[in-house]
């Protein structure tokens, strides 16, 4: 995992549903927690681009729902500021479900996954179809 360069915003904050895009059975997760997050005091934990969170799996198999699991956010709608002045946004909210080693769960990723997700995430940015 490498820092980013980008300077991401973070608007999903706890308890933001977001799309799974990968193939494991889930089709939208809760946010939890955000890790390695800090705040000041009473501020919700907010994740962005390439942050690692934990979350709760609301809609998906019947094998999958009320699980716990780890997801890297890959797209997000609020638009953010690369280094060299481009400014990316997507049409929704998502991530992938990743293993505790950060290894992908599933075998693809459905749609684009954003550069700085996959700079990060070695794993996910092989398995994406297309990088922006």
């Amino acid at each position: 995992m490498k820092a980013s360069t980008s300077n991401i915003t973070k608007p999903l904050p706890v308890g933001a549903r977001l799309q799974c895009v990968d193939n494991t059975g889930a089709r939208e997760i809760e946010i939890l927690s955000v890790k390695g997050f800090k705040g000041v005091r009473r501020r919700l934990d907010a994740a962005g681009v390439g942050d690692l969170v934990t979350a709760s799996v609301k809609k998906g198999t019947a094998d999958m729902r009320r699980e716990i699991v780890q997801a890297v956010v890959v797209r997000q709608k609020k638009e953010f500021r690369r280094a060299d002045g481009l400014r990316v946004k997507f049409e929704d909210n998502a991530a992938v479900i990743i293993t505790p080693e950060g290894l992908l769960k599933g075998s693809e990723v459905r749609g684009p996954v954003a550069k700085e997700a996959a700079d990060k995430w070695p794993s996910v940015g092989s398995a994406a179809s297309i990088l922006i």
